[in-house]
């Protein structure tokens, strides 16, 4: 159902999600989305599965094209007064990411598009995921990388000028993945993105179309956008030592030892004698 508070009552964090569609709506969000979307369309019909859910926005759409049969995209709030505005879909249900209302290894995939630089406590929400995905389970994870030209920019200029949207808060790749490692996680297959020098408009931005490859080659880890793919990882128990196929030959094989046990008898030293 649709939320009945009205925008100026939401909470910061449903305020935040809200700035987050809207900058992904300018030039340099068209930017980043459009080849977020690309990657994820491209390995999205290989990951199999039965259930899906995407968290957060929808201006990168993570199920788009994917084959797993149920699917579900659950926002902590829904931008209503703009009912026009690309990928701004109605969501299927509204909840709190860290308490999510799933039951304990229920789903096969999770989508998290920016979601983890706009939470209060990332590693509880990673927690969260990790709770509700089967084993072997994914979770595809999209942030912005601050170890970029955007995020120097960001770092240099904040004061004048933002780079990323209010609240947004980017999270380092090896950080990430070290909350991944904790939670039993495996990073299956990813990559960097998005290497023209910051502009916010669609002019500026087509002038530094020579920087994508050059960057891809020469500094492929200094993209400002980065898409990750992680397998849920279960340990499971190992029997040690032979396991006995055949019956008849594991009778067999202990009867000797059954048979001498039956033949010693204690002692007062509390050794044991055969009889």
């Amino acid at each position: 159902m649709i939320p009945s508070e009205p925008l100026d009552e939401l909470s910061s964090r449903q305020a935040q999600m809200l700035a987050l569609d809207a900058w992904l709506q300018s030039p340099a969000g068209r930017y980043f989305t459009s080849r977020e979307q690309a990657w994820i369309d491209q390995v999205m019909p290989d990951l199999f599965g039965f259930r899906a859910v995407q968290l957060g926005t929808r201006m990168v759409d993570g199920l788009k094209a994917s084959r797993i049969p149920h699917k579900a995209y659950v926002h902590e709030a829904w931008a209503g007064n703009q009912p026009d505005a690309p990928g701004n879909a109605m969501p299927d249900c509204f909840a709190e990411f860290e308490e999510l209302p799933f039951e304990s290894q229920s789903l096969d995939m999770i989508v998290l598009p920016h979601v983890l630089e706009f939470s209060d406590d990332p590693h509880q929400l990673l927690r969260e995921v990790e709770r509700v995905l089967m084993p072997e389970g994914r979770v595809v994870i999209t942030g912005f990388n601050p170890m970029s030209l955007w995020g120097l920019r960001h770092v240099m200029f904040k004061r004048w000028a933002k780079v990323w949207p209010n609240g947004c808060a980017p999270i380092h790749l090896s950080r990430l993945k070290d909350w991944l490692k904790l939670l039993s996680f495996e990073p299956e297959f990813g990559r960097f993105g998005c290497y023209r020098f910051p502009a916010f408009t669609a002019p500026g931005l087509a002038r530094m179309g020579f920087m994508e490859h050059a960057g891809d080659r020469w500094w492929p880890v200094c993209g400002a956008v980065y898409f990750i793919c992680a397998v849920k990882r279960v340990r499971g128990m190992r029997l040690v030592g032979p396991a006995f196929k055949d019956k008849a030959l594991a009778v067999k094989q202990l009867k000797p030892v059954a048979n001498k046990a039956l033949h010693k008898t204690p002692t007062i030293d509390g050794h044991s004698s055969t009889s």
